[in-house]
């Protein structure tokens, strides 16, 4: 068995380099043994760059609506309660829909290869 211990206390990481919009994460797991989990909160219209990780990514939506897309052209609307399941090496985005906050959980698993940002033409497709 292996305990780690939760967050030391201090203020939220804004991030910047490889989001859109205002984005906060709070760390839940910093990386132990190839998987790293934070808590990452969007607001309206932020959302990731392009990305994959080596071994895979699921989200849990904790709260609000948002996005994910993928290579394929394919957006869809997530909601809190919903669980992601990006494939290994699986070309992605996510991030809160236009008009709503949204935050999830991001279970991170090997290695992240960030891209480019999410063109608006992307970002605005009608999700199914």
């Amino acid at each position: 068995m292996k305990i780690i211990q939760g967050r030391a206390s201090g203020p939220s990481d804004k991030r910047s380099a490889t989001f859109t919009g205002d984005v906060w994460a709070d760390p839940v797991l910093a990386p132990t043994d190839g998987v790293t989990i934070n808590h990452v909160m969007f607001t309206p219209g932020a959302r990731t760059h392009w990305h994959s990780h080596s071994r895979g990514q699921v989200l849990v939506v904790t709260s609000g609506e948002g996005r994910a897309g993928d290579d394929a052209g394919e957006v869809r609307a997530i909601r809190a309660g919903d669980v992601v399941l990006f494939e290994p090496g699986e070309r992605h985005w996510h991030g809160a829909a236009p008009e709503s906050f949204m935050a999830h959980l991001a279970i991170s698993i090997g290695e992240h290869d960030w891209q480019e940002p999410v063109e608006d033409a992307d970002y605005t497709k009608a999700p199914s």
